[in-house]
């Protein structure tokens, strides 16, 4: 083979050895598939201490929340509540029916629901997002908008009413709750078969307090039903210690 040959041969042969070393390297994994879940025990550590700080478990307040019932795929509720919760501190919630209207079935859940949120708890057994009364996996990271949200998995560690198996949605700069979903592990009341709810919160009067509720319940001898309830009002803690 002449030198001429051999000089156009060795540039080929060079290419090849060069690509097939490209090919020989492991594949670079995506950036974001490099990155570590966050640590569990500090997104639970600073949940918890947030969660004590809330001045909704300190102050007294007083607000308003307004339900609708609707059955199956009705646009027009049989039902509408509207209820009167008051809390003094440390412990004492009460509520009242303020106006009831449509089919006497969707009051008798409200004050189901009601009574539950409202009723005592045995010492030790408080209903909080916690590691007392919950086990924690981690799912994921999401944003909401602009804010970056850590989505965990939660599992009670007890079958007790208020204890719920789904899902919490925690800001990751502040480390409050926004967003329950799942399923309550014991129902609220002999009515319901089965339910599933949507806990949304906000920050009202500089409380971290439930907005809204939407539940869907199949209901006994009825069917299913959709449930929702919206914070229309609250009173000062100031006015209420006033009034007391």
């Amino acid at each position: 083979m002449s030198s001429r040959t051999m000089q156009h041969i060795k540039p080929i042969v060079l290419l090849l050895l060069v690509t097939i070393a490209s090919f020989s390297q492991p594949l670079a994994l995506p950036a974001e598939a490099n990155l570590a879940s966050p640590d569990l025990n500090l997104i639970l550590q600073a949940l918890e201490r947030v969660e004590q700080q809330n001045p909704a478990r300190s102050r007294p307040y007083e607000l308003r929340r307004e339900y609708k019932a609707f059955r199956a795929d009705d646009k027009k509720p049989t039902a509408e509540i509207t209820a009167q919760i008051n809390f003094t501190p440390p412990n004492r919630k009460t509520f009242k029916i303020l106006q009831a209207s449509g089919n006497a079935r969707g009051e008798k859940i409200v004050r189901d629901l009601l009574k539950q949120e409202t009723e005592p708890v045995r010492e030790g057994h408080d209903r909080d997002i916690n590691r007392t009364n919950y086990d924690f996996v981690f799912l994921r990271q999401e944003d909401f908008g602009l804010i970056p949200e850590y989505v965990l998995r939660i599992v009670p560690k007890r079958k007790e009413k208020g204890l719920i198996l789904g899902q919490i949605w925690v800001d990751a700069k502040t480390f409050r709750i926004r967003r329950i979903e799942g399923v309550p592990v014991k129902s609220p009341s002999v009515w319901i078969k089965d339910s599933y709810i949507t806990l949304q919160f906000a920050e009202v009067n500089e409380m971290w307090i439930t907005v809204s509720l939407d539940a869907i319940a199949t209901v006994r001898l009825l069917g299913r039903y959709t449930l929702t309830g919206v914070y229309v009002g609250a009173r000062s803690p100031a006015s209420i210690r006033q009034s007391l």
